[in-house]
């Protein structure tokens, strides 16, 4: 069977360094820090005290204040982001069929933030189970997709996909075969995460898997660094409208790239540290490369997983110099977690982002806060350090992987 062809007709991003696509964008090439100390909570006693927060986010200017209440945060960031999608990509009721609509939006965790205000509401009572109607629906990380169908009335496929910091990657992927199947003629994808809360800081300060850089946090994501000592969370949420190109042109809808292909494989090694010779990353970026039916030689630019963790970053690029060989010297590599942080389940659908302007705009986005060089890294490859390069990018891979070993990789390319 002959597969439909996929394309980017809109986006959508609220992040820490810039509440809209376009400022996401611009903090990118300008080399944005989103850290700070966490005004979400009271960290004074947490080993983190600091992460990247979306700035000056009010639910209530997208939502009517009853629901938002109904509505945990990392729903409320996934409505934003695929309210501006959806208006950028142009899809009114007239130009689509809403049951050949789907929405695939997806989360690491979901509704932590609820389900910890409920159940600390419940153990400092009187044992008497007061919890608030909402807490299920609100919790829950399929919730997500449901308020954006509902919300435009799309009732094509609906779900999310779960996979831990690899989860909307996952999303993308499987959008797109909805697509490619002739399943769905476009498709809402994304994710969403919001969990800077007091369980989520300790649960992965326990982990000892944060930085601990409290002196200085805007510098304190430091992929590839000799100095990194963990990765800085962060929130935020994207979206992609993935289109059939034939239905995206008889629309005239703008095309701003096209998905060329995707895969999904596991490390089977180990639950959250990954392989240390990279098998699962290798594997899967061969499998990206496979179903997008291209060479090595055709990537341009790859956005890493690069979290700033001490066995990541090295394991992953080995796996680069195992899949792309000499041509990961012509390569531009970068992490943009060193300044948007790691926003978990919603990291690859940012960083999905990332390669779809950088492809537009041929401007690969830096990797900064890079103070030490890490002999345990080849010096041959360019990381892309601290500044924004012009490139002619015709084709961008984007990794992302997750605990349990999930990795998945997506390919976008110039729409020709």
């Amino acid at each position: 069977m002959e597969l439909k062809r996929v394309v980017v007709t809109g986006i959508g991003a609220i992040t820490p360094i810039g509440n809209t696509a376009d400022e996401y964008w611009n903090g990118l090439i300008t080399g944005a820090s989103g850290a700070g100390p966490i005004t979400l909570f009271d960290a004074s006693k947490f080993k983190t005290q600091f992460a990247c927060e979306v700035k000056g986010f009010d639910p209530v200017a997208y939502l009517d204040r009853k629901e938002a209440r109904k509505v945990d945060r990392f729903a409320q960031l996934a409505i934003v982001s695929s309210d501006e999608a959806i208006k950028h990509a142009g899809i009114t009721a007239d130009n689509v069929d809403p049951d050949r609509i789907g929405v695939i939006f997806s989360s690491g965790i979901g509704g932590l933030i609820t389900f910890q205000e409920e159940v600390m509401a419940y153990a400092k009572g009187d044992g008497t189970p007061r919890f608030n109607p909402f807490f299920i629906p609100k919790m829950i990380l399929d919730i997500a997709a449901g308020h954006i169908s509902m919300r435009h009335g799309f009732r094509g496929p609906n779900f999310a996909v779960v996979s831990a910091c690899a989860s909307s990657t996952h999303a993308l992927i499987e959008a797109s075969h909805y697509i490619r199947l002739g399943k769905a003629d476009v498709m809402v994808a994304g994710g969403s995460e919001a969990v800077i809360c007091d369980a989520g800081v300790a649960g992965f300060n326990a982990m000892k898997a944060l930085s601990e850089r409290n002196d200085d946090p805007t510098t304190a994501s430091r992929p590839f660094d000799k100095d990194r000592d963990g990765f800085v969370m962060g929130e935020g949420s994207g979206c992609l409208i993935l289109e059939e190109l034939e239905h995206a042109i008889k629309r005239g809808a703008t095309i701003y790239a096209e998905v060329a292909g995707g895969g999904a494989t596991a490390d089977a090694h180990h639950i959250t540290a990954p392989h240390p010779e990279g098998l699962g990353a290798l594997n899967v970026m061969r499998a990206s490369l496979k179903d997008a039916g291209m060479q090595p030689e055709d990537i341009d630019y790859i956005n890493v997983h690069g979290t700033s963790t001490p066995l990541g970053d090295i394991a992953e690029t080995k796996a680069i110099l195992g899949v792309f060989g000499d041509h990961a010297y012509n390569l531009n590599i970068s992490s943009t977690k060193s300044m948007t942080g790691h926003l978990l389940g919603s990291a690859g659908v940012i960083e999905a982002i990332a390669c779809v302007k950088s492809v537009m705009h041929d401007i690969i986005p830096p990797t900064i806060n890079h103070f030490t060089d890490d002999d345990q890294l080849d010096p041959r490859l360019n990381l892309t350090f601290w500044e924004a390069q012009k490139k002619t990018v015709n084709a961008a891979l984007s990794n992302t992987f997750g605990f349990g070993g999930h990795n998945a990789s997506l390919i976008v390319k110039k729409y020709l």
